[in-house]
């Protein structure tokens, strides 16, 4: 085990061989289906998911793990042996998954008071958050401590960007998470909006006629804040892989990726984009 342990949730949507290759440790987010309780990744895999989506006649609810959730995983950490654990959390404004996590750092100081915990807001979501944790757990293999590795982090936080489009904001509106992205609500059905996240809340960062349109946009956002540097790119989608390979096209031939990965969102993020969402998660990186 690395010096410092670190743990996020499944929304995080890192792909799983990272998950292991890297260490990290997810918390599930519920989803309620009629009267299911499934488990985000655990008892519910993207696919099925997506594909129950498509011809679903309600909308399930999601919900954050509680404090229980985060102690087991943080006291099996403990018992293992970890003595510094570093919990990146999607953004509080969202969700209340670091809320819950932050009662759970309280709970733990009780029955293992020698261990460190730190609970961060990372004011992001998917694979913006998973980066995040991603280079945390690259820099806790190479041994780095947890003050470097809290710093290294809060210094992703502004500069860390999010682009999502799909063919409807329905799901958004359903689930609650629609935020300052509902103006966009009253355009034309054929249009595809684009929406981001600032401070931690979804807002609209534009809207196009047609998904080609949408992924020019998306690239010439992308490169107006690169510019002649370089960037990290998570390409995400929800079912859509073939349409995510048209937009790494498009954002490659603009900009200088210097490492690249495809995710697909989890099903408890499935369950507010919707089917078909393409978009990217990236950073600016130092060359």
């Amino acid at each position: 085990m690395a010096g410092v342990a670190v743990v996020t949730d499944s929304c995080a949507s890192i792909p799983e061989h990272l998950l292991d290759y890297l260490h990290i440790r997810t918390v599930a987010y519920y989803i309620h289906r009629g009267q299911e309780v499934l488990r985000d990744l655990v008892t519910i895999q993207r696919e099925e998911f997506v594909r129950w989506m498509i011809t679903a006649r309600f909308l399930p609810t999601t919900a954050s793990p509680g404090p229980g959730d985060y102690f087991d995983a943080y006291k099996q950490l403990a018992i293992q042996g970890a003595k510094e654990i570093l919990s990146l959390q999607m953004s509080s404004k969202v969700s209340g998954g670091f809320q819950a996590a932050t009662v759970a750092q309280t709970m733990m100081q009780d029955e293992f008071p020698d261990v460190r915990i730190e609970v961060l807001d990372t004011e992001h979501v998917a694979l913006s958050q998973g980066w995040m944790v991603i280079e945390a757990a690259r820099g806790a293999l190479a041994g780095l401590s947890l003050d470097r590795l809290l710093d290294s982090v809060k210094r992703m936080i502004p500069i860390s960007r999010m682009i999502q489009t799909a063919d409807t904001l329905k799901y958004l509106y359903m689930g609650g998470r629609i935020g300052k992205a509902q103006e966009l609500l009253g355009t034309m059905l054929n249009i595809k909006p684009l929406i981001g996240l600032e401070d931690g809340v979804i807002v609209p960062l534009g809207k196009a006629h047609s998904r080609g349109q949408a992924y020019q946009q998306m690239a010439d956002m992308v490169a107006g804040v690169v510019g002649r540097g370089k960037a990290k790119i998570a390409y995400v989608h929800v079912g859509a892989q073939r349409e995510v390979e048209k937009l790494r096209e498009l954002i490659e031939a603009k900009v200088e990726v210097v490492e690249s990965l495809v995710g697909e969102l989890s099903p408890a993020l499935a369950v507010h984009s919707g089917p078909g969402t393409t978009g990217l998660c990236y950073y600016p990186v130092e060359s």
